[in-house]
């Protein structure tokens, strides 16, 4: 009798890598919560993740994530331009024997990349979101592509922010790669959002609409303030949630007053962890001048939560018109209040967009996903294959 040799090939593990992520800070914002999402992911990847801020402070999502065990530095960076900044990433990069320095926005790469010189560490740059109104700066003609062209991997996270570094920053396109944000899907318990909204005040019968977001000029809370001042007259039913905190908080709860809707919003300020007061809303809005992926957009699309937006940067890429949301012409009130207004009236209309919702976050933006495609990044860039072997998404 003859015994066959078991043919089954047993793959050796992969290598161990390790990657610095470095950035502004960890404080509330999108950047940060896909950093935390990146680390998280990447410890079934074989990944090991710490963080260096770089101005000067950690902030709550990089204090929470101390807490969990990942490691999260700072140094302060000086105004003009900080050669000592250059010096320290280099000492961390070196000491910590990092394979890869993922630089995220325009500023952490030009210093990860400098710094990243005569080091072992391979550079990665994700652009999550441009500035409103984007510019042209003519002295990046002449630095970014030549950086550009030296960095192993970029990345944006729309196509509408690949646009914008080819037009705007002057970096080929076809060396952006477009990977989209992606988050761990929410769950809500039905009695904590009853609970919260006792806590809240609002009344048991109010038609929520709300979005949590970053107080900010830039996400143009005072249209949606408008927007709701008009939904109040037909539906007066209605209720506003403002989840978050910023630099235009008085200017806003000063509108409200004005308005004559203060007694129906409630400003809750910054909420670590929204997803209560997100399953709460039978509306979620989106009114900003630009966006990249939204963060807490995803975060509504996971929970079912129909969106009114306004058209622009990555939210036509996320949103399908009439589908999993509404899209509306930006800084444009009454389209706004019209929108939500539709959504409020046709129960029929709001069912299907909270359902593709869902079935669309489902598919293409899960955190997953998201730290599989830059896990084989890392890994390509670190290793004698080649980056095309990813494959070029980038559309150019």
């Amino acid at each position: 009798m003859t015994v066959e040799k078991d043919k089954t090939t047993i793959q050796p593990p992969k290598k161990l890598l390790r990657v610095l992520h470095l950035t502004f800070n960890m404080g509330i914002g999108g950047t940060e919560q896909v950093i935390r999402q990146l680390v998280q992911g990447m410890r079934s990847e074989g990944i090991e993740s710490e963080i260096l801020c770089i101005d000067g402070y950690i902030g709550p999502i990089g204090e929470a994530l101390q807490q969990s065990g990942i490691p999260v530095h700072k140094v302060a960076r000086r105004q003009g331009f900080d050669w000592s900044l250059i010096a320290a990433i280099r000492k961390r990069l070196r000491e910590g024997q990092f394979d890869v320095v993922h630089c995220h926005q325009y500023t952490p790469w030009i210093y990860g990349w400098i710094g990243a010189f005569r080091t072992d560490a391979k550079v990665v740059f994700t652009e999550h979101g441009r500035f409103y109104p984007d510019r042209h700066r003519y002295k990046a003609a002449l630095i970014n592509p030549v950086v550009a062209l030296l960095t192993p991997a970029i990345v944006a996270i729309s196509s509408a922010t690949r646009d914008a570094l080819a037009r705007y920053e002057f970096i080929p396109k076809y060396k952006i790669k477009i990977i989209y944000n992606g988050i761990s899907p929410l769950t809500a318990n039905e009695e904590s959002v009853v609970k919260l909204r006792k806590e809240l005040g609002i009344p048991t019968g109010a038609y929520v609409v709300g979005t949590v977001s970053r107080l900010d000029p830039v996400k143009n809370q005072p249209m949606m303030l408008r927007a709701f001042k008009m939904l109040l007259e037909q539906r007066p039913d209605s209720w506003l949630l403002i989840v978050g905190d910023g630099p235009s908080r008085p200017m806003l709860q000063n509108l409200a007053e004005n308005l004559g809707i203060a007694h129906r919003t409630s400003f809750t300020g910054f909420v670590n962890a929204p997803v209560h007061h997100l399953a709460m809303m039978n509306i979620f809005l989106l009114s900003s001048f630009t966006e990249g992926t939204s963060m807490t957009l995803l975060e509504a699309m996971s929970l079912g939560v129909p969106t009114v937006a306004t058209n622009v940067g990555g939210n036509p890429e996320i949103l399908e018109d009439g589908g999993s949301g509404i899209l509306v012409p930006s800084d444009d009130a009454p389209s706004f209040y019209q929108a939500i207004l539709l959504l409020t009236t046709d129960e029929a209309c709001r069912k299907e967009n909270s359902k593709t919702a869902m079935s669309v976050f489902k598919k293409r933006f899960s955190s997953e996903t998201m730290a599989e495609q830059y896990a084989t990044i890392y890994r390509y860039i670190c290793g004698s294959k080649a980056l095309a072997k990813f494959g070029n998404n980038s559309g150019g």
